[in-house]
């Protein structure tokens, strides 16, 4: 895919947006932030994944790849529609409103989602949009069915993951899943009902994205968790025993986050199957994505071209191998049937010659980190002298501390070459440094220039994002009401004049 020549774009997952109920939404905050995007002189809006989250509240390790999550969903628009009321909504204004509590947000949420569907499905409002949402059922039917039913199951056995459902609905026999259909008919279609929500409203949003000249980017994780609608449903195209069970997961060796490695625990594809039936499951969701999304990251991208493949019951993902994926064979059938693709290489990390060869094969562009860049451990790739047109620039991920953070906890040397580079006087404090980096990737040769929010606020590791290999306390940040000022706009939008960034 190719960019703009020079356009920059801000790095923000929504459940960061502020807003009053206990988590950013896709109603009128997002919206706002859109015309602050357009303001700051950006083109580009990126995300994580917007899937519905399952252990540790990862948008990485969704119960579906397809599916949304119905914690983003705006629930004053179900007021507007009649099928809420203002009262209803009374349990989530007394959630924080500066992280995600997530162990009391999800449950509340969904009993007031409930009660929306109660509401929607006695009272019929065909003017309002059962027209769509039979078209949405519709065009969503090779997903949606499975995912409806997986969610209602697991609700009936209090939430355990699928395998460890009994036998029959484990191995998805037909008479014990329409016994399922049958008496749960209704939570079947409420399922489906929030699904068309979340559809709706990020279309909605999209749009006006779009309109305003912002292009969203959003987030593929290469593996799917095993507990999701898509392992149970599609169990040949893993690598499962007999019973089910995983027989190797995915992770990565040792590298820059971990001594160990990481243990991701996802189960690995069966990749002679997904060959032998031409990719269908992967042009499936790359249709999807490139529909829901203008351009897409993948993450983990040298996967496609091999993967860290450790025996299941490892403690560490010491002990793996990596196993060649027949990646050039994916690409060039997703582009016979889906053609040129706007997709981003996550290639961060330890990158072998043909992860090179298979990412410029297909002429994608990477990215890069400049906190790696001072990185004494780190080989200098990461240096924007070194760079390309063809990249993206961070000042970091969503798997990075702030760049604040970055800089107060970095070893002596790698603060004092940083300074160095930048032209920073060596006194310099954490929020100068953020403000050089960040003016640093503005005038970098990269395409794209991405700053995570956090790091346009000046802000340190208390509001880091996820810290890999971790449980507890990530992915729960949230913006300040009122953080995003016409300042900070400004600061941006004369960045992007001075670099020449309005592509």
């Amino acid at each position: 895919m190719t960019f703009p020549d020079r356009a920059s774009g801000v790095l923000l997952h929504p459940t960061a947006l502020p807003g009053p109920y206990g988590i950013g939404t896709l109603g009128t905050q997002a919206f706002s932030f859109i015309r602050w995007l357009k303001d700051a002189g950006n083109s580009y809006w990126q995300i994580c994944p917007l899937t519905p989250t399952g252990y540790g509240d990862s948008p990485y390790q969704g119960f579906s790849a397809f599916a949304g999550n119905q914690n983003l969903i705006d629930l004053e628009e179900l007021i507007d529609a009649g099928f809420l009321k203002e009262s209803d909504l009374t349990s989530l204004k007394d959630l924080p409103e500066s992280y995600v509590d997530f162990g009391n947000l999800i449950p509340e949420k969904t009993k007031i989602l409930h009660k929306a569907w109660k509401n929607y499905s006695s009272d019929k409002h065909p003017e309002y949009f059962d027209g769509e949402f039979r078209e949405f059922q519709e065009d969503s039917a090779f997903w949606l069915d499975d995912f409806c039913l997986f969610m209602v199951i697991k609700s009936l056995n209090n939430g355990k993951p699928w395998n460890e459902w009994v036998s029959p609905l484990r191995f998805r026999e037909t008479e014990a899943l329409n016994k399922i259909r049958i008496e749960s008919s209704d939570e079947i279609a409420y399922q489906s009902f929030v699904q068309y929500l979340f559809h709706r409203q990020w279309v909605n949003l999209k749009k006006q994205a779009n309109l305003n000249g912002i292009r969203i980017i959003g987030d593929l994780p290469i593996f799917v968790a095993y507990d999701s609608s898509d392992c149970w449903a599609n169990p040949d195209l893993f690598q499962l025993d007999e019973n089910l069970k995983p027989i190797h997961i995915a992770g990565v060796p040792p590298d820059y986050f971990s001594s160990t490695g990481q243990l991701w625990g996802n189960p690995l594809y069966n990749w002679d199957k997904m060959e032998e039936n031409g990719f269908t499951w992967w042009i499936s969701i790359l249709r999807n994505k490139l529909e829901q999304y203008d351009a897409l990251r993948i993450d983990h991208f040298r996967g496609f071209s091999a993967y860290w493949s450790v025996p299941y019951g490892e403690q560490t993902a010491v002990n793996g191998e990596w196993i060649p994926v027949p990646g050039k064979r994916l690409f060039k059938r997703v582009r016979e049937v889906l053609g040129e693709l706007p997709i981003i290489a996550e290639d961060l990390g330890v990158i072998t010659d043909d992860v090179v060869e298979l990412i410029n094969e297909f002429g994608l562009p990477g990215m890069k980190v400049l906190q790696f860049a001072f990185d004494s451990s780190e080989d200098n790739d990461y240096l924007p002298h070194n760079y390309d047109k063809n990249c993206l620039v961070y000042t970091g991920t969503h798997d990075n501390d702030t760049t604040a953070g970055w800089y107060v906890s970095a070893e002596k040397h790698d603060r004092i070459y940083a300074l160095s580079y930048m032209n920073l006087p060596p006194d310099a404090d954490e929020k100068e440094l953020t403000s050089a980096m960040i003016r640093t990737a503005y005038a970098s040769v990269s395409s794209l220039a991405i700053i995570p929010m956090q790091d346009i606020l000046e802000l340190g590791s208390e509001a880091r994002f996820n810290t890999p290999g971790t449980l507890g306390g990530n992915w729960c940040w949230r913006i300040k009401e009122n953080a995003l000022t016409p300042e900070k706009a400004s600061k941006l939008r004369e960045l992007s004049d001075i670099y020449g960034r309005r592509g």
